[in-house]
């Protein structure tokens, strides 16, 4: 069978309020299979995603309306993701998130057959994507995960984060891997980014992409990779490391990293500067690269 889809996202659509730092409030959807399918798609990638939620409350085709090459294969679930993020510092590095609701976990039985290059798993909370998804996704495709959906948790309403007990065990299936500085802090134990890059990569993982709010940084096993965010202003903060893992890897099916690095940072560098997902052209970043980079 050819590929038809460069890649397919598996992730809960989410009901977002998003509060900044000077009391602006703005409801909208949200979530990483959202923002990452918006910017794979209008760079030009084919997308199929995989988005659950109460489907009697969110319209998840008209979700992704104005996302070009993407198809949508919504799931129900009887809940859906609904949360508050409250941003406290003009950077917006700082944010309490509160969590009313969570979907039901995603099953293997209910992922329909779609052929994609890779597999881009895309929760939001823990239990959103079992570890048994892991596996069953390497049967299909190269995987892709990003570990929030592993650390972050749902306590009493709020957010805390954990260490993924199946780390180990895990990570020889995962062909990307992408956490931002303090998720990969949590997982190893370290801040030094390049140090948790390698321990990363000794447990099993092929490619490690790091986001920080000056630089995204990649590790191939061989040479560490990095390039800077250039951003003009943050007020599109939210799904940064959404949209930067979605263009890398979606750039990495035909290009080598330090291309894939270059495009994927200047993709979200300009994707942070107006709210929303990114609703940009190729050429758009090509322009961004020659005037910044």
């Amino acid at each position: 069978m050819s590929q038809q889809f460069d890649s397919l996202i598996i992730g809960e659509v989410a009901q977002d309020t998003n509060v900044d730092y000077d009391g602006t409030t703005v409801r909208a959807v949200g979530g990483a299979v959202y923002y990452s399918g918006f910017a794979a798609a209008n760079m030009g990638h084919r997308i199929a995603v995989l988005p659950k939620a109460d489907t009697t409350k969110i319209d998840m085709a008209a979700a992704f309306a104005d996302a070009p090459n993407v198809t949508v294969f919504p799931l129900h679930s009887a809940t859906s993701f609904v949360t508050k993020n409250v941003y406290h510092t003009p950077d917006r590095e700082r944010r309490t998130s509160t969590v009313d609701s969570v979907i039901e976990p995603y099953k293997t039985s209910e992922v329909p057959e779609i052929d994609a290059k890779i597999w881009h798993l895309a929760g939001l909370v823990g239990g959103d994507i079992t570890d048994e998804m892991i596996p069953f996704a390497a049967e299909h495709a190269m995987v892709a995960i990003d570990v929030q959906t592993m650390l972050r948790c749902v306590e009493n309403g709020g957010m805390v984060y954990h260490d993924w007990a199946a780390k180990k065990e895990m990570l020889p299936y995962i062909r990307f891997l992408k956490t931002d500085a303090a998720e990969a802090e949590i997982l190893t134990g370290t801040s030094d980014r390049v140090a948790a890059a390698k321990m990363m990569y000794d447990w099993g993982a092929k490619e490690i992409l790091i986001t920080h709010n000056t630089e995204v940084l990649v590790y191939d096993g061989r040479e560490i990779y990095t390039c800077p965010i250039r951003s003009r202003n943050m007020s599109g903060r939210t799904g940064r490391g959404d949209t930067t893992f979605a263009g890398y890897i979606n750039e990495r099916l035909t290009k080598d990293i330090p291309t894939a690095l270059q495009t994927a940072t200047a993709l979200v560098s300009l994707k942070m500067e107006t709210p929303g997902p990114f609703m940009g052209t190729r050429q758009d970043v090509e322009n961004y690269i020659r005037e910044f980079y």
